[in-house]
């Protein structure tokens, strides 16, 4: 079965099913226009899976769509956004080097 990811904000956090489960989430915490992860969790059994990859994928591409800032406080997210440089502008400019993500 095909992993499903959807915001379900009365949890604050994007959830990922597989199989008619639950087997990771991205917490946020939103105001106007941002919105900040703060931390990231996947099941142990779904190591290797891409299961995080594309939970936290999902999750950028929807701040995108709703034009949202993001504010990558869990390690997760930011690693992610480290290597996927294709979302580095959707974190401030002047928060990036605070958070570890230089422009380069």
């Amino acid at each position: 079965m095909t992993p499903t990811v959807t915001d379900v904000p009365e949890r604050r956090r994007f959830e990922i099913d597989v199989d008619g489960g639950v087997v990771g989430f991205a917490e946020y915490e939103r105001r106007p226009g941002v919105i900040a992860f703060v931390h990231t969790e996947v099941d142990p059994s779904q190591d290797g899976a891409g299961i995080g990859t594309l939970l936290v994928r999902a999750a950028l591409d929807a701040a995108r769509a709703q034009g949202l800032a993001v504010l990558p406080f869990c390690p997760f997210v930011r690693g992610f956004i480290d290597r996927h440089r294709e979302y580095l502008d959707l974190v401030p400019v002047e928060r990036r080097a605070k958070l570890g993500l230089g422009d380069g």
